[in-house]
């Protein structure tokens, strides 16, 4: 387009600066697109104004907004902090009788439940995703993608309460008693699987989170599994690479940084999640070493007491919970930030 109007424009000045040159029908066209040409592209810069205008400003809002909230979690948190200084995040006792309190024991649930979840939703989300995109026939590939998908528009209290009534009878009665005598009797780990049989628990609410993040990790593992390009699994297969070669060698290096990032998501939703885990984490302010006790997380202290909290320490020690919740969130996503980033330049030295 701005070839042409630059021919349109050199026809008409050049018309124009002809001495004793007439006025023609040809002339008069050329005039008028040129004309024309010049008010679009004019028309044109401005939309790109405005649109990165635009742009720009959504971006400051989304940041804008999170500044907010950090700030307001600082100014809540501020008096907490001042009454017990930084010993907060390592004191144990949780008693808003005498106005005592103290992060330990739910930074330790929210640790250990998404420690859990993670642990055994990775091998089954890495399973399903690989399921999917290089096994599954292709029948039956849409309607076991389809399923996946809607297990994650399940809502949080739907497991909470499934947890509860359903699942946690269930551990209880059969599965913590097998865990007792199995493993409770090593050596090292064994005291983890010792304690009370009541079905909810730290373990519990690990499980139950492990149940809700797997279709999110599994739904990124597949989409980032399947824009591996068909050329490179080929070529693969023909040079004689079996299936699980083709999965180590090609898709898992490949698509290395999605995984993490589906892992990620994964974690985040079971560092904050809040009405499942208080359903089946028993909701208990004391700390152990065994799974199958009764623990607290930050989201179910939060969901538990904010709306009964009186004393304006109290009120501030759920407002320090929150900041330590978002720092705990931001350490583990700068942490995968630096992981991918040191897998980059190692790529980098190894080409």
């Amino acid at each position: 387009m701005p070839e042409r109007a630059s021919e349109y424009m050199h026809a008409h000045f050049s018309s124009i600066a002809t001495p004793g040159a007439k006025p023609d029908r040809k002339s008069g066209e050329h005039e008028a697109a040129a004309k024309a040409m010049v008010s679009t592209m004019r028309r044109q810069r401005l939309q790109d104004f405005l649109f990165h205008k635009m742009t720009l400003l959504f971006a400051v809002s989304v940041l804008l907004v999170l500044v907010g909230i950090i700030i307001s979690l600082m100014i809540g948190a501020w008096p907490a902090f001042k009454e017990f200084g930084p010993g907060f995040i390592t004191k144990v006792e949780w008693d808003p009788v005498n106005d005592q309190y103290g992060a330990l024991i739910a930074i330790v649930g929210t640790l250990a439940t998404s420690l859990v979840a993670l642990l055994i939703a990775f091998p089954i989300s890495f399973g399903i995703a690989l399921f999917l995109t290089e096994i599954c026939p292709s029948s039956l590939r849409r309607p076991l993608g389809t399923a996946v998908e809607l297990l994650a528009g399940v809502p949080s209290i739907i497991y909470g309460m499934w947890g509860l009534f359903v699942f946690a009878p269930l551990f209880g009665d059969y599965v913590q008693p097998a865990l007792n005598n199995t493993l409770g009797q090593l050596p090292v780990i064994g005291q983890l699987f010792k304690g009370p049989m009541m079905g909810i628990g730290i373990l519990t609410a690990g499980l139950i989170l492990a149940v809700m993040i797997i279709p999110f990790i599994a739904s990124v593992m597949r989409d980032v599994f399947e824009v591996v390009p068909a050329v490179l699994k080929e070529s693969a297969y023909g040079l004689g690479c079996t299936k699980w070669e083709v999965v180590r060698k090609i898709v898992l290096p490949y698509t290395r940084n999605g995984v993490v990032g589906g892992v990620m998501l994964g974690l985040g939703r079971a560092l904050g999640e809040t009405m499942a885990v208080t359903f089946v984490i028993g909701n208990a302010n004391a700390l152990s070493w065994s799974l199958f006790a009764p623990g607290n997380s930050i989201a179910s202290t939060l969901a538990n007491e904010f709306a009964e909290a009186e004393s304006k320490l109290h009120v501030s020690s759920l407002f320090a919970l929150g900041l330590i919740l978002f720092v705990i969130t931001f350490i583990v996503l700068s942490a995968a930030k630096l992981m991918l980033m040191g897998m980059s330049r190692k790529e980098g030295t190894k080409s």
